[in-house]
Protein backbone atom coordinates (compact mmCIF):
# COMPACT_ATOMS: atom_id res chain seq x y z
CA UNK A 1 0.00 0.00 0.00
CA UNK A 2 1.24 3.64 -0.91
CA UNK A 3 2.93 5.59 1.91
CA UNK A 4 2.30 9.51 2.11
CA UNK A 5 2.17 10.60 -1.44
CA UNK A 6 2.03 7.63 -3.41
CA UNK A 7 0.08 8.16 -6.45
CA UNK A 8 -1.16 11.47 -5.28
CA UNK A 9 -1.98 13.70 -7.69
CA UNK A 10 -2.23 17.04 -5.52
CA UNK A 11 0.94 19.44 -5.27
CA UNK A 12 1.71 22.24 -3.31
CA UNK A 13 3.74 25.33 -5.02
CA UNK A 14 5.26 28.70 -3.95
CA UNK A 15 4.76 32.09 -5.30
CA UNK A 16 5.19 35.59 -4.44
CA UNK A 17 1.51 35.28 -3.55
CA UNK A 18 1.96 32.39 -0.65
CA UNK A 19 1.82 29.23 -1.23
CA UNK A 20 -0.72 27.13 -3.39
CA UNK A 21 -2.40 23.71 -3.83
CA UNK A 22 -3.35 22.22 -6.86
CA UNK A 23 -5.68 19.22 -7.69
CA UNK A 24 -6.53 18.46 -11.20
CA UNK A 25 -7.40 21.60 -12.90
CA UNK A 26 -8.18 24.02 -9.44
CA UNK A 27 -5.78 25.52 -7.43
CA UNK A 28 -6.70 27.09 -3.74
CA UNK A 29 -4.64 28.63 -1.09
CA UNK A 30 -2.11 26.28 0.89
CA UNK A 31 -2.97 27.05 4.61
CA UNK A 32 0.20 24.73 5.60
CA UNK A 33 0.81 21.45 7.00
CA UNK A 34 -0.91 19.93 10.09
CA UNK A 35 1.79 19.68 12.06
CA UNK A 36 2.83 23.43 11.58
CA UNK A 37 -0.46 23.88 13.35
CA UNK A 38 -0.32 21.19 15.96
CA UNK A 39 1.25 23.15 18.79
CA UNK A 40 -1.44 25.81 18.08
CA UNK A 41 -4.11 26.46 20.94
CA UNK A 42 -7.22 24.87 19.94
CA UNK A 43 -9.10 26.01 22.71
CA UNK A 44 -7.50 30.01 23.41
CA UNK A 45 -5.84 29.05 26.38
CA UNK A 46 -3.63 25.44 25.99
CA UNK A 47 -1.56 24.25 23.44
CA UNK A 48 -2.84 21.35 21.70
CA UNK A 49 0.25 19.14 22.95
CA UNK A 50 -0.68 19.59 26.73
CA UNK A 51 -4.22 18.94 26.00
CA UNK A 52 -3.37 15.55 24.91
CA UNK A 53 -1.08 14.35 26.95
CA UNK A 54 -1.54 11.34 29.65
CA UNK A 55 -3.79 8.22 28.55
CA UNK A 56 -6.13 8.80 25.95
CA UNK A 57 -9.71 8.80 26.33
CA UNK A 58 -10.72 4.73 26.27
CA UNK A 59 -8.81 4.52 29.14
CA UNK A 60 -9.79 7.82 31.05
CA UNK A 61 -8.15 10.56 29.25
CA UNK A 62 -9.90 13.86 27.82
CA UNK A 63 -10.95 13.20 24.79
CA UNK A 64 -9.53 15.02 22.01
CA UNK A 65 -13.05 16.48 20.44
CA UNK A 66 -15.01 16.71 23.33
CA UNK A 67 -17.50 18.69 21.51
CA UNK A 68 -17.75 15.47 18.65
CA UNK A 69 -16.20 15.35 15.22
CA UNK A 70 -18.77 14.39 12.70
CA UNK A 71 -17.35 11.73 9.82
CA UNK A 72 -19.21 14.19 7.00
CA UNK A 73 -21.12 17.18 6.58
CA UNK A 74 -23.27 18.31 3.27
CA UNK A 75 -22.20 20.67 1.46
CA UNK A 76 -24.94 23.22 0.00
CA UNK A 77 -23.92 26.71 -0.64
CA UNK A 78 -26.73 28.93 -0.48
CA UNK A 79 -29.39 27.10 2.07
CA UNK A 80 -31.56 30.58 1.86
CA UNK A 81 -31.91 30.52 -1.97
CA UNK A 82 -32.81 27.02 -1.89
CA UNK A 83 -35.66 27.66 0.47
CA UNK A 84 -36.99 30.25 -2.04
CA UNK A 85 -36.78 27.86 -4.68
CA UNK A 86 -38.51 25.39 -2.78
CA UNK A 87 -41.12 28.10 -2.01
CA UNK A 88 -41.42 28.31 -5.97
CA UNK A 89 -41.49 25.18 -6.82
CA UNK A 90 -44.69 24.16 -4.10
CA UNK A 91 -45.81 27.65 -5.92
CA UNK A 92 -45.60 26.54 -9.22
CA UNK A 93 -48.01 23.12 -8.42
CA UNK A 94 -45.11 20.49 -10.12
CA UNK A 95 -43.24 18.81 -7.80
CA UNK A 96 -41.66 15.68 -9.70
CA UNK A 97 -39.90 15.78 -13.34
CA UNK A 98 -40.02 19.11 -13.67
CA UNK A 99 -37.93 21.93 -15.30
CA UNK A 100 -35.37 21.71 -11.93
CA UNK A 101 -34.95 17.66 -12.77
CA UNK A 102 -34.76 18.73 -16.10
CA UNK A 103 -32.17 21.45 -15.89
CA UNK A 104 -30.47 19.22 -13.16
CA UNK A 105 -30.16 16.59 -16.10
CA UNK A 106 -28.42 19.44 -18.81
CA UNK A 107 -25.99 20.61 -16.00
CA UNK A 108 -24.97 17.26 -15.58
CA UNK A 109 -24.86 16.17 -18.65
CA UNK A 110 -22.12 18.90 -19.72
CA UNK A 111 -20.36 18.33 -16.79
CA UNK A 112 -19.73 14.52 -17.75
CA UNK A 113 -19.53 15.45 -21.17
CA UNK A 114 -22.51 12.92 -21.74
CA UNK A 115 -25.61 12.69 -24.25
CA UNK A 116 -27.90 12.06 -21.55
CA UNK A 117 -28.60 11.85 -17.81
CA UNK A 118 -31.05 10.64 -15.98
CA UNK A 119 -32.38 11.99 -12.50
CA UNK A 120 -33.79 9.21 -10.29
CA UNK A 121 -34.38 8.51 -6.71
CA UNK A 122 -31.62 6.98 -5.90
CA UNK A 123 -28.43 5.67 -6.77
CA UNK A 124 -29.58 2.12 -5.86
CA UNK A 125 -32.89 2.53 -7.78
CA UNK A 126 -30.48 4.12 -11.04
CA UNK A 127 -28.18 0.59 -10.53
CA UNK A 128 -31.70 -1.41 -10.68
CA UNK A 129 -32.66 0.44 -14.37
CA UNK A 130 -29.65 0.34 -15.58
CA UNK A 131 -29.11 -3.14 -15.19
CA UNK A 132 -32.82 -4.08 -15.81
CA UNK A 133 -33.05 -1.70 -19.03
CA UNK A 134 -29.67 -3.48 -20.33
CA UNK A 135 -31.75 -7.04 -20.29
CA UNK A 136 -28.68 -8.67 -18.40
CA UNK A 137 -29.16 -11.96 -17.60
CA UNK A 138 -27.13 -14.77 -15.34
CA UNK A 139 -23.99 -13.45 -13.85
CA UNK A 140 -22.44 -9.64 -13.27
CA UNK A 141 -18.69 -9.15 -12.42
CA UNK A 142 -18.57 -7.23 -9.39
CA UNK A 143 -16.53 -6.37 -6.31
CA UNK A 144 -17.40 -7.45 -2.66
CA UNK A 145 -15.20 -4.28 -1.06
CA UNK A 146 -18.18 -1.71 -2.06
CA UNK A 147 -21.66 -0.75 -0.44
CA UNK A 148 -23.96 -2.96 0.07
CA UNK A 149 -26.36 -1.85 -3.01
CA UNK A 150 -24.23 -2.19 -5.46
CA UNK A 151 -24.51 -5.99 -4.78
CA UNK A 152 -28.71 -5.04 -4.21
CA UNK A 153 -29.36 -3.58 -7.09
CA UNK A 154 -27.69 -6.68 -9.31
CA UNK A 155 -29.73 -9.60 -6.72
CA UNK A 156 -32.94 -7.08 -6.93
CA UNK A 157 -32.95 -8.00 -11.00
CA UNK A 158 -32.58 -11.64 -10.39
CA UNK A 159 -28.91 -11.63 -11.69
CA UNK A 160 -26.41 -13.29 -9.63
CA UNK A 161 -23.54 -11.59 -8.03
CA UNK A 162 -19.99 -12.98 -8.97
CA UNK A 163 -17.69 -11.26 -6.68
CA UNK A 164 -14.18 -11.17 -7.38
CA UNK A 165 -10.65 -9.58 -6.08
CA UNK A 166 -9.99 -6.30 -6.21
CA UNK A 167 -6.42 -4.29 -7.01
CA UNK A 168 -4.59 -4.22 -3.16
CA UNK A 169 -2.74 -1.17 -4.18
CA UNK A 170 -5.99 0.91 -5.29
CA UNK A 171 -9.08 -1.03 -3.48
CA UNK A 172 -11.31 -0.77 -7.04
CA UNK A 173 -11.86 -3.81 -9.09
CA UNK A 174 -8.82 -5.54 -10.81
CA UNK A 175 -9.57 -6.07 -14.05
CA UNK A 176 -6.87 -9.28 -14.17
CA UNK A 177 -9.42 -11.17 -11.55
CA UNK A 178 -13.02 -9.49 -13.63
CA UNK A 179 -11.65 -11.25 -16.83
CA UNK A 180 -10.62 -14.26 -14.23
CA UNK A 181 -14.36 -14.02 -13.31
CA UNK A 182 -15.43 -14.15 -16.15
CA UNK A 183 -17.68 -17.26 -17.38
CA UNK A 184 -20.43 -18.53 -20.18
CA UNK A 185 -22.86 -17.24 -17.82
CA UNK A 186 -21.38 -13.58 -17.10
CA UNK A 187 -23.42 -10.84 -19.05
CA UNK A 188 -21.78 -7.60 -17.29
CA UNK A 189 -19.21 -6.04 -14.99
CA UNK A 190 -20.21 -3.87 -12.57
CA UNK A 191 -17.59 -1.81 -11.03
CA UNK A 192 -17.33 0.54 -8.07
CA UNK A 193 -14.84 3.77 -7.89
CA UNK A 194 -14.31 3.22 -3.97
CA UNK A 195 -13.65 6.22 -2.04
CA UNK A 196 -14.16 8.01 -5.12
CA UNK A 197 -10.70 6.91 -6.97
CA UNK A 198 -11.21 6.53 -10.58
CA UNK A 199 -10.99 2.80 -11.60
CA UNK A 200 -8.19 1.14 -13.88
CA UNK A 201 -10.96 2.09 -16.79
CA UNK A 202 -8.74 1.08 -19.91
CA UNK A 203 -8.31 -2.27 -18.57
CA UNK A 204 -11.98 -2.96 -17.35
CA UNK A 205 -12.60 -2.37 -20.96
CA UNK A 206 -10.68 -4.37 -22.72
CA UNK A 207 -12.05 -6.97 -20.22
CA UNK A 208 -15.39 -6.55 -20.95
CA UNK A 209 -14.58 -6.06 -24.86
CA UNK A 210 -12.61 -9.62 -24.76
CA UNK A 211 -15.62 -11.33 -23.46
CA UNK A 212 -18.70 -9.21 -25.48
CA UNK A 213 -20.37 -8.43 -22.17
CA UNK A 214 -21.86 -4.56 -21.06
CA UNK A 215 -19.55 -2.71 -18.34
CA UNK A 216 -21.28 -0.55 -15.72
CA UNK A 217 -20.14 1.31 -12.94
CA UNK A 218 -21.22 2.68 -9.63
CA UNK A 219 -19.68 6.32 -9.49
CA UNK A 220 -21.92 6.87 -6.11
CA UNK A 221 -18.93 8.31 -4.65
CA UNK A 222 -17.00 9.50 -8.18
CA UNK A 223 -19.13 12.93 -8.98
CA UNK A 224 -16.48 15.31 -9.75
CA UNK A 225 -13.53 12.32 -10.38
CA UNK A 226 -11.24 12.77 -13.55
CA UNK A 227 -9.02 10.17 -15.20
CA UNK A 228 -6.24 11.73 -16.78
CA UNK A 229 -8.60 14.95 -17.11
CA UNK A 230 -11.73 13.06 -18.45
CA UNK A 231 -14.73 13.61 -16.06
CA UNK A 232 -15.76 10.02 -14.31
CA UNK A 233 -19.20 9.46 -15.80
CA UNK A 234 -18.12 9.06 -19.25
CA UNK A 235 -16.93 5.22 -19.12
CA UNK A 236 -18.29 2.05 -19.75
CA UNK A 237 -22.09 1.52 -21.18
CA UNK A 238 -23.19 3.80 -17.98
CA UNK A 239 -22.34 4.96 -14.52
CA UNK A 240 -24.63 5.99 -11.51
CA UNK A 241 -23.85 8.48 -8.95
CA UNK A 242 -25.19 9.35 -5.16
CA UNK A 243 -26.56 12.69 -4.36
CA UNK A 244 -26.93 11.73 -0.74
CA UNK A 245 -25.61 14.21 1.99
CA UNK A 246 -22.38 12.15 2.47
CA UNK A 247 -21.25 12.93 -0.95
CA UNK A 248 -19.41 15.41 -3.16
CA UNK A 249 -23.12 16.55 -4.70
CA UNK A 250 -25.85 16.46 -2.38
CA UNK A 251 -29.86 16.49 -3.33
CA UNK A 252 -30.54 15.09 0.53
CA UNK A 253 -31.70 11.93 -1.83
CA UNK A 254 -31.10 11.06 -5.31
CA UNK A 255 -29.08 9.81 -8.15
CA UNK A 256 -28.13 10.25 -11.75
CA UNK A 257 -27.83 8.07 -14.24
CA UNK A 258 -25.19 9.19 -17.02
CA UNK A 259 -24.81 7.25 -20.51
CA UNK A 260 -24.19 7.68 -24.45
CA UNK A 261 -25.99 4.88 -24.96
CA UNK A 262 -29.67 6.52 -26.82
CA UNK A 263 -31.62 2.72 -26.18
CA UNK A 264 -30.47 2.60 -22.63
CA UNK A 265 -31.36 6.23 -22.08
CA UNK A 266 -34.81 6.35 -23.07
CA UNK A 267 -35.40 2.81 -21.24
CA UNK A 268 -34.20 4.12 -17.67
CA UNK A 269 -36.30 7.75 -18.30
CA UNK A 270 -39.42 5.24 -19.00
CA UNK A 271 -38.65 2.56 -16.53
CA UNK A 272 -38.32 5.11 -13.83
CA UNK A 273 -42.20 5.65 -14.19
CA UNK A 274 -43.10 2.01 -13.63
CA UNK A 275 -41.59 1.28 -17.60
CA UNK A 276 -45.36 2.93 -18.31
CA UNK A 277 -46.33 3.70 -22.24
CA UNK A 278 -49.06 6.62 -22.54
CA UNK A 279 -51.79 4.34 -22.49
CA UNK A 280 -50.33 2.92 -19.17
CA UNK A 281 -49.68 -0.54 -20.93
CA UNK A 282 -45.89 -1.43 -19.04
CA UNK A 283 -42.88 -2.14 -21.01
CA UNK A 284 -41.40 -3.77 -18.75
CA UNK A 285 -41.16 -4.45 -14.96
CA UNK A 286 -40.74 -1.04 -14.17
CA UNK A 287 -39.73 1.21 -10.53
CA UNK A 288 -41.51 4.27 -9.15
CA UNK A 289 -37.98 5.94 -9.34
CA UNK A 290 -38.95 9.76 -9.50
CA UNK A 291 -36.78 12.28 -8.24
CA UNK A 292 -38.77 15.53 -6.93
CA UNK A 293 -38.19 19.05 -7.62
CA UNK A 294 -37.22 19.66 -4.26
CA UNK A 295 -34.71 17.20 -4.11
CA UNK A 296 -33.47 18.77 -7.56
CA UNK A 297 -33.19 22.18 -6.46
CA UNK A 298 -30.84 21.42 -3.56
CA UNK A 299 -28.82 19.69 -6.44
CA UNK A 300 -28.54 22.72 -8.37
CA UNK A 301 -27.50 24.70 -5.79
CA UNK A 302 -24.75 22.21 -4.36
CA UNK A 303 -23.23 22.05 -7.58
CA UNK A 304 -22.27 25.56 -7.55
CA UNK A 305 -18.33 25.43 -6.18
CA UNK A 306 -17.95 22.06 -6.90
CA UNK A 307 -14.38 21.55 -8.66
CA UNK A 308 -13.23 23.89 -5.85
CA UNK A 309 -15.11 22.01 -2.91
CA UNK A 310 -13.06 18.81 -4.72
CA UNK A 311 -9.88 20.60 -4.61
CA UNK A 312 -10.14 21.67 -0.95
CA UNK A 313 -11.33 17.60 -0.06
CA UNK A 314 -7.75 16.97 -1.72
CA UNK A 315 -5.84 19.70 0.13
CA UNK A 316 -7.39 18.39 3.41
CA UNK A 317 -6.41 14.48 2.02
CA UNK A 318 -2.78 15.67 1.56
CA UNK A 319 -3.43 16.98 5.40
CA UNK A 320 -3.96 13.91 6.88
CA UNK A 321 -0.78 12.37 4.58
CA UNK A 322 1.15 14.28 6.11
CA UNK A 323 0.26 14.10 9.17
CA UNK A 324 -0.10 10.28 9.54
CA UNK A 325 2.29 9.10 6.91
CA UNK A 326 5.34 8.73 9.75
CA UNK A 327 3.19 6.98 11.98
CA UNK A 328 4.61 3.24 12.04
CA UNK A 329 1.67 1.16 10.67
CA UNK A 330 -0.33 3.46 8.93
CA UNK A 331 -0.52 3.13 4.90
CA UNK A 332 -3.31 4.96 2.35
CA UNK A 333 -4.86 3.27 -0.74
CA UNK A 334 -3.11 5.05 -3.83
CA UNK A 335 -4.70 7.02 -6.56
CA UNK A 336 -3.13 6.35 -10.00
CA UNK A 337 -1.19 9.09 -11.20
CA UNK A 338 -2.98 11.45 -13.51
CA UNK A 339 -6.49 10.30 -11.64
CA UNK A 340 -8.04 13.33 -9.45
CA UNK A 341 -10.28 11.63 -6.50
CA UNK A 342 -13.08 13.46 -4.63
CA UNK A 343 -12.02 11.55 -1.45
CA UNK A 344 -15.80 10.91 -0.91
CA UNK A 345 -13.71 9.12 2.09
CA UNK A 346 -10.50 9.50 3.37
CA UNK A 347 -9.35 5.80 4.37
CA UNK A 348 -6.40 4.42 6.45
CA UNK A 349 -4.91 1.33 6.35
CA UNK A 350 -3.78 0.04 9.55
CA UNK A 351 -1.27 -2.66 9.91
CA UNK A 352 -2.30 -4.42 13.35
CA UNK A 353 1.20 -5.69 14.11
CA UNK A 354 3.21 -2.38 13.35
CA UNK A 355 0.70 -0.04 14.68
CA UNK A 356 0.02 -2.00 17.67
CA UNK A 357 -3.56 -2.11 17.63
CA UNK A 358 -5.95 -3.10 15.02
CA UNK A 359 -8.64 -1.14 13.09
CA UNK A 360 -11.49 -2.69 14.96
CA UNK A 361 -9.72 -1.63 18.25
CA UNK A 362 -8.55 1.89 16.69
CA UNK A 363 -11.83 2.72 15.80
CA UNK A 364 -13.31 1.87 19.09
CA UNK A 365 -10.52 4.27 20.80
CA UNK A 366 -11.08 7.09 18.05
CA UNK A 367 -14.93 6.82 18.92
CA UNK A 368 -14.01 7.64 22.34
CA UNK A 369 -12.03 10.54 21.88
CA UNK A 370 -15.15 12.26 19.77
CA UNK A 371 -13.61 11.19 16.32
CA UNK A 372 -16.67 9.99 13.94
CA UNK A 373 -15.24 7.21 12.17
CA UNK A 374 -16.57 4.07 9.96
CA UNK A 375 -14.88 1.29 8.43
CA UNK A 376 -15.75 0.72 5.06
CA UNK A 377 -15.86 -1.65 3.93
CA UNK A 378 -15.79 -4.03 6.81
CA UNK A 379 -17.46 -6.56 6.43
CA UNK A 380 -16.83 -6.80 2.72
CA UNK A 381 -20.41 -7.84 1.10
CA UNK A 382 -19.60 -11.65 0.28
CA UNK A 383 -19.18 -11.85 4.30
CA UNK A 384 -22.79 -10.46 4.78
CA UNK A 385 -25.34 -12.50 5.10
CA UNK A 386 -27.58 -12.40 2.24
CA UNK A 387 -24.62 -13.46 0.16
CA UNK A 388 -22.44 -15.91 2.35
CA UNK A 389 -24.00 -18.76 0.64
CA UNK A 390 -22.00 -17.94 -2.56
CA UNK A 391 -18.70 -18.87 -0.93
CA UNK A 392 -16.47 -16.58 -2.35
CA UNK A 393 -13.19 -17.00 -1.29
CA UNK A 394 -11.21 -13.13 -2.22
CA UNK A 395 -8.06 -12.67 0.31
CA UNK A 396 -7.50 -9.43 -1.04
CA UNK A 397 -10.79 -7.97 -0.09
CA UNK A 398 -10.70 -9.69 3.12
CA UNK A 399 -7.03 -8.28 4.12
CA UNK A 400 -8.30 -4.63 3.01
CA UNK A 401 -11.46 -5.27 5.00
CA UNK A 402 -9.49 -6.10 8.08
CA UNK A 403 -7.04 -3.17 7.89
CA UNK A 404 -9.75 -0.11 7.26
CA UNK A 405 -10.67 3.11 9.21
CA UNK A 406 -11.73 5.88 7.49
CA UNK A 407 -11.34 9.28 9.25
CA UNK A 408 -13.82 12.65 8.65
CA UNK A 409 -13.52 15.09 6.30
CA UNK A 410 -15.66 17.48 5.24
CA UNK A 411 -14.99 21.11 3.15
CA UNK A 412 -14.96 23.23 6.75
CA UNK A 413 -12.36 21.30 8.47
CA UNK A 414 -9.17 22.49 9.53
CA UNK A 415 -5.48 22.05 9.63
CA UNK A 416 -6.19 22.11 13.63
CA UNK A 417 -8.88 19.23 13.08
CA UNK A 418 -6.62 17.35 11.29
CA UNK A 419 -3.36 17.41 13.61
CA UNK A 420 -5.97 16.48 16.65
CA UNK A 421 -6.83 13.44 14.78
CA UNK A 422 -3.18 12.52 14.07
CA UNK A 423 -2.10 13.57 17.67
CA UNK A 424 -5.01 11.59 19.04
CA UNK A 425 -4.21 8.17 17.26
CA UNK A 426 -0.29 8.78 17.85
CA UNK A 427 -1.66 8.73 21.36
CA UNK A 428 -3.27 5.88 21.30
CA UNK A 429 -0.33 3.95 19.89
CA UNK A 430 1.67 5.13 22.72
CA UNK A 431 0.08 3.20 25.32
CA UNK A 432 -2.27 1.09 23.32
CA UNK A 433 0.03 -0.55 21.16
CA UNK A 434 3.55 -0.20 20.23
CA UNK A 435 5.55 2.33 21.80
CA UNK A 436 5.96 5.64 20.20
CA UNK A 437 10.04 6.77 18.83
CA UNK A 438 11.14 9.84 20.18
CA UNK A 439 11.38 12.51 17.56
Amino acid sequence: MGRAGAGYVGRRTESTSGARFTAGALTVPWRGGAYEHAMRSFDGERPMKAMLDGPPAIRGGRPAFPEGLPLARPSVPDPEGVAREIRSILESGVLTNGPYVAELERRAAEYFRVRHCVAVSSCTSGLMLVLRAAGLSGDVILPSFTFAATAHSVAWNGLRPAFVDIDPRTLTLSPATASWGTGMRTSAILATHTYGTPCDVEGLAEAAERSGIRLFYDAAHAFGSRHDGRPVGSFGDAEVFSLTPTKPVVAGEGGIIATNDDDLAEACRIGREYAKEPDYDSRFVGLNARMSEFHAAVALASFEGLDQRIAERNRLAELYREALGAIPGISFPEVRSGDLSTYKDFTILVDAEEFGVAASSLAEALTAEGIDVRRYYSPPVHRMRPYRSAGARLPVTDAAAARVVTLPLWVGMTEDHVARVAEAMSRIRGFLGAPVAAP
